[in-house]
């Protein structure tokens, strides 16, 4: 029973991390301009964070579920490897706090990543 449970908390987990995301890097791209970007952001990141920390948690317990074949699967160290670059964008991002151009380059590159993440985990299953 463990493992569908876990398979719904991972989509959960999806869908409030890109959501929550996506919208702010729409917002950071242009799209809705009369909400100030800070407040945006301060009401989405506990849903970003959150939404992370359940993929992480139900994503291992997916991965205990049949290592040997994930650990084995080139696309699942892609996708691995996505998220450590979709990681590391959002980190930059918080750190050097960019505006303008920059700022969305990296709402891009976040949305780019993150549902490429997204799609690299469907696809190992048919894979």
């Amino acid at each position: 029973m463990a493992y569908p449970i876990a398979n719904v908390a991972h989509v959960l987990g999806l869908a409030g991390l890109l959501g929550a995301i996506g919208v702010y890097d729409l917002r950071m791209l242009g799209w809705g301009r009369a909400l100030p970007a800070q407040t945006l952001l301060a009401a989405v990141r506990p849903l970003a964070i959150g939404g992370f920390g359940l993929l992480a948690l139900s994503g291992a317990v997916l991965f205990a579920a049949d290592a040997v074949a994930l650990a084995g699967s080139d696309l699942f160290r892609v996708k691995l490897v996505l998220i450590v670059a979709a990681v590391a964008n959002a980190a930059a991002f918080e750190w050097m706090k960019p505006h303008g151009r920059p700022a969305a380059a990296f709402a891009a590159a976040s949305l780019i990543l993150w549902i490429t993440v997204a799609v690299a985990g469907r696809m190992i299953a048919y894979v």
